[in-house]
């Protein structure tokens, strides 16, 4: 017989975990399916604005009891190891998605939430209802189903999304490492085919993780041949790739990574977090972004099932609209600071008009950042 919920998220990762502990919060039956055990590591900047801590802290997750570093400086420099600094408006936080992830799904663990370790193979819609079937042979008719799965998934190709057939030429590369790097201090240094975020988490760890051109990185034998002869030209990295020691055995690695917005429903699924966008790593902002699409999401599926919200068609329409205007002109932004830092000339000339012009770093990042998120109880 077919498990019977009221929702069932697929993925369990920020965006995932969030979404359940807000539903759980607010009395909705929910189930969420994660095909890796916890804890495990992620390709991921690891840092995130404080504009998503009232919402942690609203669903008793205050990431405080992490010890995660405290940032509130961002420094950019380009190719030629030009840089400039600034205050971050908000401020933010490091902390290992080895951590985070896990101490929200402790969290949901613990308040009676049900993970199950398995993979979505479909996902069917049909009368109200969707019927959703596993790896392991599993099956569930649900009133809802949240996608929050990630990047990019085998579900994509099933669900038809544009994307996911279309390639891309990024490579991202994330490790921890020991150090000296400061404590409050955020780094976004500028390569040849693109660029690296360096940052504290929690245990004085320091978290490097950089975007490059698959292209340009696929001449080279290895990574480590890779960054000394491409990420060394900013000596910026150069200098903290040699005075930092890696902890991890070989560099976490994904590819094909696919940026910008993405359809926000598909076939009756609510998307949220980097399966309804990933916004440029530069932004340094996908993770907060990803707590704050569940929040939307949930707070809709909340008002659904008290009736508040009439119909399935009127609940996506307002999930869609919520969706874009808080996050559309974000992800706008990070493609266009994309492309130009792309072009050597263009980031020297971006950097050389915030030395001159130093309100211009501080406008961008607003740009690319949210305001605090509050909840209303």
């Amino acid at each position: 017989m077919p498990t019977q919920t009221d929702v069932l998220i697929i993925g369990g990762g920020l965006a995932g975990l969030t979404a359940a502990l807000h539903l759980q919060k607010t009395g909705i039956a929910v189930i969420l399916i994660e095909k890796d055990t916890y804890p495990h590591h992620k390709v991921c900047g690891e840092y995130v604005s404080n504009e998503i801590l009232p919402y942690l802290q609203w669903l008793d997750a205050d990431p405080a009891i992490l010890r995660p570093s405290i940032i509130t400086r961002l420094q950019f420099s380009t190719i030629q190891g030009n840089s400039i600094f600034t205050r971050l408006p908000l401020g933010g936080f490091g902390v290992s998605r080895y951590q985070l992830d896990n101490f929200l799904y402790e969290k949901f663990i613990a308040k009676g939430g049900l993970v199950i370790q398995d993979t979505v193979n479909h996902v069917i819609f049909g009368k109200e209802s969707f019927t959703v079937s596993t790896k392991n042979k599993q099956q569930f008719i649900v009133r809802q189903v949240i996608g929050a799965y990630g990047k990019r998934s085998s579900l994509d190709l099933k669900l038809k999304r544009t994307f996911i057939q279309q390639k891309s030429p990024f490579l991202a590369v994330k490790a921890h490492y020991t150090g000296e790097f400061q404590n409050d201090l955020i780094a976004l240094h500028n390569f040849k085919g693109g660029y690296c975020g360096v940052s504290k988490v929690e245990d004085q760890k320091i978290n490097i993780c950089y975007l490059a051109d698959y292209n340009t990185f696929k001449t080279h034998k290895n990574i480590g041949i890779y960054q000394e002869k491409v990420l060394y030209q900013n000596k910026h990295l150069k200098d903290i790739f040699e005075r930092c020691t890696p902890l991890f055995e070989t560099p976490l690695t994904i590819s094909q990574l696919s940026f910008g917005a993405r359809k926000t429903v598909t076939d009756h699924i609510l998307m949220i977090g980097d399966t309804a966008a990933l916004i440029h790593p530069l932004c340094g902002n996908g993770m907060a972004m990803a707590i704050h699409s569940a929040q939307i999401c949930a707070t809709l599926l909340t008002a659904f099932f008290k009736g508040d919200i009439s119909s399935r068609t009127e609940l996506e329409k307002r999930y869609i609209i919520s969706w874009n205007q808080n996050f559309k002109s974000r992800l706008r932004m990070g493609s266009t600071l994309s492309a130009i830092l792309s072009k050597e000339y263009l980031a020297e000339k971006l950097i050389s008009g915030m030395v001159n012009i130093p309100f211009v770093l501080p406008m961008l990042i607003k740009k690319t950042h949210g305001h605090l998120l509050t909840v209303q109880e």
